[in-house]
């Protein structure tokens, strides 16, 4: 994918039209006093008009402000809809397929979850980054652009603590993707569609992250695209991030998998409290560093993982939809909705 094609996608995700509306200010004149006239005699008094009485004196109008619109009720963990994560599976892991980070497949995957993130209402923000190429899970791949996509509703104002929940939309090159990770991209897009008309405890921020897949056998080559977003925060930002959660590889299993960087740490003690309050069975799988919350967790930034359950078709062709099971999708949006709402 060419740094032209990029920079034009992410032109078309910052454009956008406003105005102000004019205020309609009316005007008008007194009607003009007519000269005064000579003075007539005055009348008997049998023939005088009687003057009519006079009104009592009104009071004046009382300015009446709108009643502000009612708050929207907090998000729960009920609202979850697995239907809409399943539905983005299918799209990107059926219908494009494999999608590494600089790859034409990956704008096209780009592209529609911009559209499905402005079905609910999110405003996003595509933010360019370089990827070097190398070798991604035993597969050559090439350099070039990347994107990573920030969706938000509204102003964050500075110093305002807020959340931050994603999943990275890359893939290797190998795999179509379902569970690594479609399955986090569909239950993204299903938080955004249950806060369309709802509320949380602090102002969320929706990320779908660019080239997360390994081009390389260390850190430093992985998780571009966090990397960079993380590196792109303001000192404020940093200082008022409460957290973050990555929801990659959420779509197998029973049991709903905890992890963090350095141990169990707040943010995954939240996740174990929120999954308890939303009836989700979930563990602590330990020490985790192969998703993109280690991106915040190097930086000193607090962070935590859903997903991780081994799966026979990990980073294969057999990665597909069927792979996916419904209920584990539902059981991440629900946990969730449940961190959000706390």
């Amino acid at each position: 994918m060419t740094r032209a094609v990029v920079g034009l996608f992410v032109l078309v995700l910052l454009t956008g039209c406003s105005g102000e509306d004019a205020e309609d200010a009316g005007s008008g004149s007194a009607p003009a006093v007519p000269p005064a006239t000579a003075t007539a005699a005055p009348a008997p008094p049998s023939a005088r008009p009687t003057a009519p009485p006079t009104a009592p004196p009104t009071a004046p109008p009382t300015e009446t402000s709108t009643p502000a619109a009612p708050e929207p009720p907090l998000v729960r963990p009920g609202d979850a809809r697995p239907a809409t994560a399943m539905a983005a599976v299918r799209h990107l892991a059926g219908a494009i397929g494999p999608r590494p980070g600089t790859s034409a497949a990956y704008l096209r995957a780009a592209r529609w979850t911009t559209a499905e993130f402005g079905r609910y209402g999110w405003r996003v923000r595509g933010q360019s980054f370089p990827t070097p190429p190398g070798v991604s899970w035993g597969v050559p791949v090439r350099g070039g652009d990347s994107i990573n996509l920030i969706a938000t509703r509204g102003r964050l104002p500075p110093g305002r603590r807020w959340l931050l929940v994603g999943a990275h939309l890359d893939t290797v090159p190998q795999a179509p993707g379902a569970e690594d990770n479609a399955s986090g991209v569909g239950s993204l897009l299903a938080v955004a569609e249950a806060l369309a008309d709802r509320r949380t405890s602090l102002p969320v921020v929706l990320v779908a992250f660019g080239s997360e897949e390994p081009r390389g056998p260390g850190d430093d080559d992985h998780h571009y695209g966090s990397r960079f977003y993380v590196d792109s925060l303001s000192p404020a930002r940093r200082r008022s991030l409460r957290g973050m959660v990555s929801l990659d590889r959420v779509g197998v299993g029973g049991v709903l998998p905890v992890g963090a960087a350095e141990g169990r740490n707040r943010v995954a003690r939240e996740l174990l409290a929120a999954a308890g309050r939303a009836g989700v069975p979930a563990r602590f799988e330990g020490e985790q560093r192969s998703s993109d919350h280690w991106s915040f967790t190097r930086a000193g930034l607090p962070a935590a993982r859903l997903g991780s359950t081994p799966y026979a078709d990990y980073h294969s062709p057999g990665d597909v939809p069927s792979v996916v099971d419904p209920d584990q999708l539902d059981r991440t949006i629900r946990t969730t909705l449940a961190w959000l709402a706390r």
